[in-house]
């Protein structure tokens, strides 16, 4: 047994939990992550990685302590995961380029968004809204990182059947919606969603999505003042002396 250990955190879920199955280890509303070593900086400028897009993910399994389920993370806790991956590696002073100007942020001081815990049933991740617009009815999911794989790989696909395509939104939608007025056939979902659902409809809905969904606040004030907006993720985030 090594005579070495590593300090370790523990790091709270932005949805608490609430949305997991039951016996998942992520109900818990909190995960243990350890410390970044020598060995997550070899994943960062793992160029394989870097080409294939997997980088954060590999380093994100690497940190993570509890026997979890990646695939079920949803992407509001993922993303807490990923600022506490930096804090623990390289501390919390981020500091980034904005519109010409330098600006710097204590990543420590970010907080998780407000949850409205009425809206949530524990263990159940599905949603109703009626659509304002067209009166239609629908029940919808929040994305995990399995979806959102699955939807990378649908959009990979089609872009080999027509390179000029881009139905980025409209496919994201298939995967968030989970039944248009009591149907969940997922062809009569596509085909609502191809075919029948409004621009109107659309927006409400994703503006909807954002709203109630579990997150870690990433918003700024720049230095010249003005509205927030959001916190530019650049290289140096998990590699501070970058350029």
């Amino acid at each position: 047994m090594s005579k070495f250990t590593l300090p370790t955190e523990t790091i709270e879920l932005p949805s608490k939990g609430l949305l997991y199955p039951k016996d998942s280890e992520l109900a818990k509303g909190t995960i243990e992550m350890k410390y970044m070593t020598a060995k997550e900086e070899d994943i960062l400028t793992n160029q394989s990685y870097i080409q294939k897009g997997t980088v954060i993910d590999k380093l994100i399994k690497s940190l993570i302590v509890s026997k979890i389920d990646f695939n079920q993370l949803l992407i509001g806790d993922k993303n807490a995961i990923m600022v506490a991956a930096r804090i623990l590696g390289y501390g919390g002073k981020y500091e980034f380029t904005y519109k010409g100007e330098h600006n710097e942020v204590d990543l420590s001081t970010l907080d998780n968004k407000k949850l409205d815990k009425k809206l949530f049933e524990p263990g159940i991740n599905e949603f109703s809204l009626k659509l304002p617009q067209s009166g239609n009815e629908i029940t919808f999911k929040l994305l995990t990182h399995k979806d959102e794989q699955d939807i990378a790989r649908e959009l990979e696909g089609l872009k080999k059947i027509n390179k000029d395509s881009s139905p980025e939104l409209t496919t994201r939608l298939k995967h968030v919606i989970q039944s248009v007025n009591g149907e969940r056939d997922k062809k009569d979902i596509r085909d609502y969603v191809d075919n029948y659902l409004l621009a109107k409809d659309s927006r409400s809905l994703r503006e909807y999505i954002k709203k109630i969904q579990p997150d870690i606040d990433l918003t700024f004030f720049p230095k010249r003042g003005g509205d927030a907006v959001n916190l530019p993720i650049g290289l140096s985030f998990f590699w501070p002396d970058a350029g």
